[in-house]
Formats: structure tokens, sequence, C-alpha cells
């Protein structure tokens, strides 16, 4: 069997690799303390469960439209214009299976071979993996620690060339819970209307995971109207990871290409999901507050760990439930058997030396850090931080 040429353009996630090895290392025995998955550790409230419920005792067993059911679409409507003050129409949405596969059909529905996909670094790892599969190319614009890993307008400016059809970003940001402000957005916006061809996909699972106030999107600024998709979902903000419902809001034209394009992959999502999802989109969001709460506190305590650990910086992520803390004045330090040379290795020490897993963050796109997730309960962290702290003093 001859596999395809495709395959060697893309790589497993580190975040599923990590996550396997520890799944792997805890079937031995090994008390592995896992932040390296991205997985609100609550339940689903518990009237969204009762609702997949009863959409089973009606019947509703059936294939579903493609695009989504139109109970889904009006209710994703109405979210859009309650929280976002976003006026869309329910042509202008499309439902899938997670956003991941909403944002891979959006970027295979755009990007041809050579078109060029702008992609500011820290990024989730699958935004190039799937520019990648498209046969496009990707420029990676670096963004430091230093100004909370955002892109400048200016940097955005410098890098656009006549080949630059795309823009992927995330706010709140994985893996570096960075948000950006309205002004921030504002100066982006303002280069992006000089290039009506740049579509900008906006990226905003994590929105209701925010702790400076409310969420500020770029599709605001209506004059990007034509050229910005929104995507998001049900995963992060509902605890409803499992249920793999994802949604994105755009031109039309674009939501009947991507309607086109599942039409021949995964048809539509799974159609108990969407029943819940209309329950979870319409109903009182005090459950989703609560999470977001604890994800604040905790968020609170594992930066502050962090942060008082001498050789480690890190920086005070403003949403998402990610660290990202630079670890780079370990590098060529040692325990006197295992020597730290990259981000890799920093990974890897704490999981068999500490057995706390994390991702090194070149998968992110940024070599000098590591993501650590706290989607975990406090007495976990804590101990959690309490082996890494102890692991790190025998670096020498």
């Amino acid at each position: 069997m001859q596999l395809s040429q495709r395959l060697s353009r893309i790589s497993e996630p580190q975040t599923i690799k990590m996550a396997k090895m520890s799944r792997e290392l805890k079937a031995q025995g090994i008390n592995v303390i896992d932040l390296s998955i991205g997985e609100p550790d609550f339940r689903t409230p518990e009237h969204v469960c009762d609702a997949a419920i009863d959409a089973i005792k009606n019947g509703y067993t059936k294939y579903p439209p493609v695009a989504g059911i139109p109970e889904l679409k009006a209710a994703i409507c109405t979210k859009l214009k309650r929280d976002n003050n976003l006026s869309y129409t329910p042509a202008e949405v499309m439902v899938s299976t997670g956003a991941k596969q909403a944002i891979a059909n959006a970027i295979l529905c755009l990007i041809d071979a050579g078109d060029e996909a702008i992609i500011p670094t820290p990024f989730w790892v699958t935004y190039g993996a799937q520019v990648s599969l498209a046969g496009g190319v990707v420029k990676y614009i670096p963004c430091s620690i230093e100004n909370n890993f955002k892109l400048t307008a200016q940097q955005l400016e410098a890098n656009i060339t006549d080949k630059t059809k795309l823009f992927i970003f995330s706010s709140p940001c994985n893996p570096t819970g960075s948000v950006y402000s309205r002004a921030e957005l504002a100066a982006l916006a303002e280069v992006f209307k000089r290039y009506p061809n740049i579509t900008i996909i906006s990226d905003e699972i994590y929105e209701y995971i925010n702790y400076i106030g409310g969420h500020e999107s770029i599709a605001q600024f209506l004059e990007l109207r034509d050229q910005l998709v929104v995507i998001n979902g049900m995963s992060k903000g509902f605890a409803m990871t499992g249920w793999r419902l994802g949604y994105m809001a755009g031109p039309q034209q674009l939501i009947q290409a991507c309607e086109k394009f599942q039409g021949q992959f995964t048809s539509g999502a799974n159609s108990i999901t969407q029943r819940a999802s209309v329950v979870a989109l319409t109903s009182d969001l005090a459950p989703t507050y609560a999470m977001r709460e604890a994800f604040h506190e905790r968020r609170d305590y594992i930066i502050g760990a962090l942060q008082q650990m001498p050789g480690v910086k890190a920086n005070m992520p403003d949403g998402a439930f990610y660290a990202f803390p630079n670890i780079s004045s370990f590098f060529g330090k040692t325990d006197g058997s295992t020597t730290i040379t990259d981000d890799e290795s920093f990974s890897m020490y704490l999981l068999h030396k500490a057995n706390v897993a994390t991702v090194w963050g070149s998968a992110f796109g940024d070599s000098d850090c590591i993501r650590i997730s706290f989607a975990a309960a406090m007495p976990l962290l804590k101990e959690a931080m309490d082996r890494v702290g102890k692991a790190l003093v025998e670096l020498k």
C-alpha cells in the first residue's frame, strides 16, 4: 500500500501526542497529572444533557441538513446578536462537527496551491497543518511575551504580499490566553480594509472564558463583513468537547461553498448534539459563567506559582485556560542524568521526572515556551505545581 504524499505535509498534533503518552504512563500505574489537554474538567450542564435525552425520546435521530437544522442556525444568529451585537441570517451560518471542521472547511474552500496564509505565533497547532493540506504556504509572524503574544498592525502590514489570501488568529488565544482589546482589533481592521482580497478567520471558541470583561470580536468592524469568518462552538464554553459541534458565520458565498464541501465528507453534524446545542445557546448562561470563575481562580493560582519559580517567565493570560511560560533559561541545564536541550526535552523532563504532562511550545510556534492547561481541579493543579517546582530545583 502506497500512502499519499499529502500525509507528508502534516504530523500528529503534539497536544494529542502528549495526551496519548500520559494515558500510556497511567496504564502502567504511574500517577501522571495531565495538563496537556485543552478540555474543561466540568460536566456538561444538566439542562443540556436533558435536552439531548428528550431529542432521543422524541425521535430526532435522522440525517440532519448538511449545514445544520433550522432551529440551531436560528439559535446561533440569536446568540451572535445577543452576545456580540452581530447581525447574521441563517443563510450566513453553518454547523459542523466541531470548530476544527469549520476551520478546515473554510481553509479548504479558500486556499489553492501557492496561496499564502498569515498566522501570528504562538498559534493553535491545527491552523498551519490545514493550510499545508490545502497546498498553501504559511507565513508565521512571531509575537513576543513582552507584548503578551499579540500581533501589532505594523507587523501585519509588513508581512502582507500579493500572494496573501488568508489570515487566521484566535482571541482569546490558544495557547497563550491573550485577548485582543477593541483598540487592538481596530488597528488590525484598518490594515485589512486596505486589502479586501484577504479573508480573515477569527477563531472565537474561547469567547466565554474571558477574565477582563466583555468579548471583543473583529467582526464588529462592519467594513470587514465581506472578508471575515467567525468560528465558534460548544466545546469550551459549555463543557461539550465530546459532543463535537462547531459553527461559522460569514459571507453567504463561502457558507454555500463550505456546505458543498462538507456534504462530501461528513454531511450534517450529530442530530442529538444539534438539538442540545439549541438549548445551550438559548438558555441561562449561569453554568458557563460559573466555570469561568473557577478557571479565573485557577489562572491566578497557576500564574502566581509559576512566577515564583526561579528561571520561569510567565505573563498573565486574560482568557482561555492556558499558561504559556518562557522556560528557555533552563536550556543547557541538567539534573545529572537528563540535559535540557530545548522545549521538547523540557516537557519530557517534566513528564518523566515530575509526572506532569505539558506540551512543548514549538508545537504552537514558540520554542522558548511550554503550554500548561489549568482546566483541571485545584488540588491537582497544586500537586502539579509542587512537583514541577521540585523538579526544576534539580536542574543546575
